[in-house]
């Protein structure tokens, strides 16, 4: 059987306050964005792991598809060895999320191949074991995410009469380092005394989120890496109705009028995702 994990953007990222166990407590809005991995299980005398696409940083063994089956093995132990093929099409290390959505993915696919009867509640419960926005590719659909990101709200916003840019600029930026430059917002108070909360924002209009949907990475990552502050500018001198950094980066997106993406450009040397 075959799967397609797809990835996400965020929509907004405040970092609220850092909890007694290292995480952070964060709010967000998860979007789910049609740019996919291809994913496939076959019995096997082994548990194999195979990946082709784009090349994956570290270890094999550590690779979320494989931790998703040892996870289920140790409940299910009728489990039989696969071979997991995973070809690798979103890009790595950009704030998108594809790793997590392959776990979440694999999850669903032993699910569905050796019919464990997993309700959505279990699979959320075993995803979040994987990471922390592990559980949002269970649900698939827009949700504001708090916690650590496992608590999920699905929302109704639809952004299907929008296109979308996603710019990777193949630069890697560590998330540990990421949230090590972030101040939180709520400073052990309300979590929204600097305005308004995301949840908020995210009922406007599109045309108004650039002056108050922010993700609150973006400046110190700016900082450090300005060469990405012209990814973002030219997105919106190109026309793009918001545009931001997402997760912890380094891709930024931009959301257009439907049917003007045709004249977009960028340097050749960054990957460009175009979704009319």
């Amino acid at each position: 059987m075959v799967f397609f994990p797809h990835c996400k953007i965020n929509l907004g990222l405040k970092i609220l306050r850092k909890r007694e166990d290292g995480y952070h407590d964060l709010e967000t809005v998860f979007y789910p964005v049609p740019v996919k991995d291809v994913l496939e299980i076959i019995r096997s005398e082994q548990l194999e792991f195979t990946a082709t696409g784009l090349p994956i940083p570290g270890d094999p063994q550590t690779n979320l598809c494989l931790k998703a089956y040892l996870l289920l093995k140790k409940d299910f132990d009728q489990l039989p060895p696969v071979h997991i093929y995973l070809h690798k099409h979103i890009p790595i290390g950009a704030g998108l999320g594809g790793g997590s959505s392959d776990g979440a993915a694999m999850l669903r696919l032993l699910n569905t191949t050796f019919h464990l009867q997993l309700p959505d509640e279990k699979l959320l419960e075993y995803a979040a074991q994987l990471g922390s926005d592990c559980p949002f590719f269970i649900l698939n659909r827009p949700c504001l995410a708090e916690g650590r990101g496992e608590k999920l709200t699905p929302i109704g916003l639809d952004l299907t009469p929008y296109s979308f840019a996603i710019v990777h600029p193949n630069v890697h930026i560590s998330t540990a380092w990421a949230f090590s430059q972030c101040t939180p917002h709520a400073g052990g108070k309300s979590p929204h005394a600097d305005g308004k909360s995301i949840a908020a924002v995210i009922q406007q209009p599109v045309d108004t989120w650039a002056g108050e949907l922010v993700n609150d990475f973006e400046s110190p990552i700016l900082q450090q890496y300005s060469e990405l502050k012209a990814i973002k500018e030219q997105l919106y001198s190109q026309g793009a109705i918001y545009a931001s950094l997402t997760g912890s980066g380094s891709s930024f997106f931009g959301i257009f009028e439907k049917g003007t993406l045709s004249s977009l450009t960028f340097d050749p040397k960054y990957q460009v995702i175009l979704l009319t």
